[in-house]
């Protein structure tokens, strides 16, 4: 059931409207859906001594403690299992069965709490961690997707691909339930590992859709060999993209292979999520290409931005981790999350350039605090890499065709110096040589070190190298240093 509660304009309430409809829900929500059901946080409020309905003001909400990725060893804490006698004692559930009758109340809790699907964090660094859904979560995830679909200025007699994999991954349930949510035409061909790349232009070309959406990598990869086997994909108005990091450099050599292919005024947007948020968001891009940052769902969660090194809540406007709590969400819940996502342009409030919509938006680019590496270069020990940076750079830099950034060990030993080697594939045409020059020199520039090797392959075989198609992420970045040499930066904003 949901909670009754009168829900401002999503797109054009003000923001004080919304930061007090906030507070009021999450006393709420939290009174009478987590803390109730909820193994993990009813223990830790408790610990802390925290009533939900002293909750006031967001001042208050920053003594919560955080929850992050190391807390969900027990992802069964993390999900609200509901006590029978609890949900009795409830107006909304006397309510519901005086006027539909007790099995239907019965049905309506189950919709509530029943998980019947579940996602999973991709396990690079740790164990994969599973989300559950209900059919509420489901209706969110409509919801969310449906405001995708607004901001993308879709309509409904488009026809939609989306090439993210079959997995329990957000990207493609999120995709899936755009459609579902919008009432248009969505067509999920499992990407590269269930068709091929030959099977996914196929069908591409019988369905000339309108829109295209999936991970940036793959969609770079199906669009190149469409043009270089000469198809034609006239009707493609938005390339949509999710699951990885959308450099300008990336979208502008999209842009440039839909002229190509037909298309010469596609527009490319990106979107932002994370699993255990279990909703996405999407960014708004105006006619002129200029992105104006990502849409939030006021009504469905509080995004807060803080210092990742002191944990507090930084002004509106500045850098800052991002941190999610969900307003609205059953199944697996997990409040102040720590996503290790930094939004470089920080958080607004102000109207949206591009769309005039109001609510709340995060400004990027968007890095993450564990790609700030420390690495040891003989003398200059301790010396912390940025590679969002570089891989923003890579995919900005005109001629490369695809690459991937490898750690190693000098001489495969695990007691001596880190090395970085890049490997990369050029544009046809392009020497080699220029830009084996140009690449190093930006890369001295960013990072004041130069990369100890450049390795030239062909698109063919680097593409296997990065698994596209195969892996349901690129591997963009790759270390092979023995596990227990490597080392991760301190937490920290990155210049």
């Amino acid at each position: 059931m949901k909670l009754l509660r009168h829900i401002p304009a999503w797109d054009s309430s003000p923001p004080e409207a919304w930061k007090h409809w906030q507070l009021a829900q999450l006393r709420d929500y939290l009174s009478r859906r987590v803390i109730p059901f909820s193994a993990h946080y009813r223990r830790l409020f408790d610990r802390h001594g925290i009533d939900p309905l002293d909750i006031k003001t967001l001042d208050h909400w920053n003594r919560v403690p955080f929850t992050s990725k190391k807390d969900l060893a027990n992802p069964r804490d993390f999900v609200l299992v509901p006590d029978e006698a609890v949900l009795r004692r409830e107006p909304a559930m006397w309510l519901d069965a005086l006027m539909h009758g007790r099995n239907a109340a019965k049905e309506h809790a189950e919709a509530e709490f029943r998980p019947i699907l579940l996602t999973s964090t991709t396990g690079r660094s740790s164990d994969p961690v599973p989300f559950l859904y209900t059919k509420h979560d489901l209706s969110n995830l409509d919801l969310a997707g449906s405001r995708l679909m607004l901001a993308g200025r879709s309509q409904r007699d488009f026809r939609h691909i989306n090439l993210f994999p079959y997995a329990p991954h957000l990207a493609f349930w999120l995709a899936h339930h755009a459609g579902l949510g919008f009432g248009t035409f969505m067509l999920s061909t499992g990407g590269g590992k269930t068709l091929g790349t030959d099977g996914n232009i196929k069908l591409i070309d019988k369905i000339q859709p309108d829109i295209l959406i999936g991970m940036p990598t793959f969609i770079y990869h199906v669009m190149r060999e469409a043009v270089e086997t000469g198809r034609r994909w006239p009707n493609l108005k938005r390339i949509v993209l999710g699951g990885e990091k959308a450099a300008e450099g990336l979208r502008a050599r999209l842009r440039d292979l839909a002229a190509e292919l037909g298309s010469p005024d596609v527009h490319v947007m990106a979107t932002y999520g994370f699993t255990e948020a279990k909703i996405a968001w999407p960014e708004c891009v105006g006619e002129s290409h200029d992105a104006s940052g990502y849409h939030l769902s006021p009504d469905l969660g509080i995004i807060e931005l803080i210092d990742p090194k002191t944990g507090e809540v930084v002004p509106d406007g500045k850098p800052g981790e991002i941190v999610f709590t969900p307003l609205n969400a059953r199944g697996t819940v997990v409040l102040r999350y720590r996503t290790g996502d930094i939004a470089e342009g920080g958080l607004t409030w102000e109207k949206c350039p591009n769309c005039g919509r109001t609510c709340p938006r995060i400004l990027g680019p968007i890095s993450r605090v564990s790609e700030v590496r420390e690495l040891n270069f003989g003398k200059l020990k301790g010396t912390l890499v940025n590679f969002n940076v570089l891989e923003h750079l890579l995919d900005d830099q005109r001629g490369i065709a695809a690459w991937q950034i490898e750690l190693r060990k000098r001489n495969d030993d695990a007691l001596d110096t880190d090395e970085v080697h890049l490997h990369i594939a050029a544009e046809p045409g392009v020497s080699e040589r220029d830009l084996e020059v140009a690449v190093s020199g930006r890369f001295h520039e960013v990072t004041e070190i130069r990369p100890n090797g450049l390795h030239f392959h062909p698109l063919s075989e680097l593409r296997e190298q990065l698994g596209v198609g195969r892996l349901l992420k690129e591997e963009k970045l790759v270390d092979h240093r023995p596990k227990d040499q490597t080392a991760t930066s301190p937490v920290a904003l990155s210049s």
